[in-house]
């Protein structure tokens, strides 16, 4: 339990993934409906993948190359800055900007999201800037060595049998639940990360992301 009595789940976000969005969107209405407390932390589509790009397909390393750096560096730059309370806000900015407003991620989207929560627009420098990466990479460790290496963003962080956190990477949904259904989502990842040996439930996905 955190100090405030409420279950801390730890969640780790690239503000580029549209799936990370969908799952985010889903734990802030599990905020509303159960007692927890979301703490958010960054990691890095660009350093997952930096050791495979040979295996991956030319468009998806163009984008890794020329988009993904980024929107992060500018998160862990405020965070650095400014405070972890401003993680989970400039996530939300930036998200809804990128998403479901289809801005996507440029440097226009960047400093209006900076606006939106009230930080300095010249935290997107921080975009072409590797200057808090070794930050930026701890926090991504972090995550993926609660998880494991074969997953991708988002990954969740939520108790466990004997209270010792378990992470999972998802769960992968769309559109984002809301109330009794979104409790009911939660209610079951509780479930399946207190039985010892649980890893993995998936299927083919058969539509994309449904922002609203």
């Amino acid at each position: 339990m955190s100090e405030n009595g409420k279950t801390p789940v730890d969640f780790w976000f690239d503000p580029l993934c549209p799936w990370a969005w969908m799952t985010s969107r889903w734990m802030l209405e599990v905020e509303k409906v159960r007692d927890v407390e979301v703490r958010w932390h960054v990691m890095s589509l660009a350093v997952l993948n930096e050791d495979r790009l040979d295996e991956l397909p030319e468009e998806y390393r163009e984008m890794l190359a020329t988009k993904a750096w980024g929107p992060v560096r500018v998160v862990i730059a405020a965070q650095q800055k400014h405070g972890d309370e401003y993680t989970g806000k400039l996530y939300t900015a930036l998200g809804t900007r990128f998403h479901n407003l289809g801005e996507g991620p440029t440097r226009e989207a960047v400093v209006s999201a900076l606006k939106d929560v009230g930080l300095p627009e010249e935290l997107a420098d921080y975009a072409d800037s590797d200057e808090y990466d070794t930050q930026l990479r701890a926090s991504h460790q972090e995550g993926i060595d609660k998880v494991g290496q074969d997953v991708g963003t988002p990954v969740i962080a939520v108790p466990g049998a004997d209270g010792e956190q378990v992470a999972f990477f998802g769960p992968v949904v769309t559109p984002a639940p809301k109330g009794e259904a979104a409790a009911k989502l939660w209610d079951g990842t509780l479930l399946v990360a207190s039985t010892p040996g649980f890893y993995e439930i998936k299927r083919t996905r058969t539509q994309g992301p449904i922002f609203d």
